[in-house]
């Protein structure tokens, strides 16, 4: 769990910027970004909000997930944002780091 927060402390910073939210679709590489745009239909819409440490996909299924698959659960949350939903992911994630359940 050490290593966790370490590698994530540059994402808090964002968050602190206001460049990212604590929930939202994980950042993509810019690199990969561009071609899931050109063969994943809706891609793009993951880029309608700010980009999050955490996410509807990663709680669903995080690197198990294709990206064709993690866009599905990136635009569930883009269309059903609330703050029960976020306050769900937040309570999965933060279960998932203390128990190891779901981590993938």
């Amino acid at each position: 769990m050490r290593i966790l927060a370490v590698c994530q402390i540059p994402q808090f910073w964002n968050i602190l910027k206001g460049d990212m939210s604590l929930i939202g679709p994980r950042p993509e590489r810019p690199a990969f970004c561009e071609a899931f745009e050109e063969r994943i239909h809706g891609w793009h819409y993951r880029t309608l909000v700010r980009p999050g440490l955490s996410g509807l996909a990663q709680v669903s299924g995080g690197y198990d997930l294709l990206p064709t698959e993690k866009v599905l659960y990136d635009i569930e949350y883009i269309e059903n944002r609330s703050i029960g939903l976020d306050l769900r992911i937040v309570w999965l994630t933060v279960k998932t780091i203390f128990t190891g359940d779901g981590a993938r």
